[in-house]
């Protein structure tokens, strides 16, 4: 039995895990749910012991299936990254390219770019994945990352972009409600909107002001975008992007300069994929776009 195990079967186990139930990951895998059934039940019977508790709330992993997860998402990255580069030709920039970025820089700055980008080249296919979590590169989970902190990797390829300012900022109609503060004192007095968890692009900012983690944030998130729709609801004052802040005429910067902090900005890819012509014009559309954008 254990020759006939698959990818698919693999698959399959790691949906299950991420979807709760058998039903759940049928469904996201387009297959019925007695073939997903006979799919875990094979990998249960090649490793001698269940995967899953049934429980009331769903199937709860074992500590087998715990410790199968990694292996599992490094087969499920591998398989994707070789499914993209099939796509691609080696004389072409057709095929797919893979882009990681944080959740702002994904949905309010490259949009643009890579529409610029896909009227160049029609033959490109763009996958983005907006999170704040840091996808592997070396793993080939994505194939493009946009970072805030320097790779230190030997296999990675990086174009350092600069630094990107962030300062405090509030909607007029927070401001006209509640006055604007005239220091970081009065600043404190306000609804202050703030992160939950310690993510890589919040590590990167106590860095540089670990002051920032006694502050009280009246509205947290764990969600950087969700923080900059706040401020733009008038929420409170929350610290954004300063060339962001400038598409929106109704953000007002507080303290200009008060905050002193800037995220240092790169392009990073594999350097297995320099010389497929996908990445590449990819990469440079990337660098480029974000040069412009730190620039104005």
């Amino acid at each position: 039995m254990r020759s006939e195990l698959t990818w698919d079967y693999y698959r399959t186990f790691l949906t299950v895990l991420r979807e709760g139930s058998l039903s759940a990951a049928a469904r996201e895998l387009g297959l019925t749910q007695p073939t997903v059934g006979r799919h875990i039940d094979a990998l249960e019977r090649a490793g001698g012991g269940p995967l899953f508790l049934r429980t009331p709330k769903g199937l709860l992993p074992t500590e087998t299936a715990r410790q199968m997860r990694p292996h599992a998402e490094t087969m499920a990255a591998t398989a994707a990254a070789l499914e993209r580069t099939a796509s691609g030709r080696s004389d072409s920039t057709t095929g797919t390219v893979r882009i990681s970025a944080s959740e702002v820089i994904g949905v309010e700055i490259l949009p643009p770019i890579l529409a610029d980008l896909q009227e160049a080249h029609p033959g490109l296919n763009i996958e983005l994945s907006a999170s704040d979590e840091v996808e592997d590169l070396l793993n080939q989970a994505a194939d493009i990352a946009i970072r805030m902190v320097e790779p230190e990797q030997d296999a990675l390829l990086f174009r350092r972009i600069g630094r990107i300012p962030l300062g405090f900022y509030a909607h007029r109609r927070y401001l006209s409600r509640h006055g604007t503060p005239q220091s970081l004192a009065e600043l404190a007095e306000h609804r202050l909107i703030g992160f939950d968890r310690h993510l890589a692009y919040i590590r990167s900012i106590l860095a540089g002001r670990p002051d920032l983690a006694d502050t009280h944030f009246s509205f947290r998130t764990d969600s950087n975008l969700a923080q900059f729709a706040a401020i733009r609801a008038g929420v409170g004052i929350g610290m954004c992007q300063d060339g962001l802040a400038q598409h929106y005429p109704d953000l007002v910067p507080i303290l200009p300069g008060a905050l002193g902090i800037s995220l240092d900005t790169y392009v990073v890819m594999h350097e297995s994929l320099k010389t497929a012509p996908r990445c590449r014009v990819a990469f440079d559309a990337l660098v480029k776009g974000l040069l412009d954008y730190i620039d104005h």
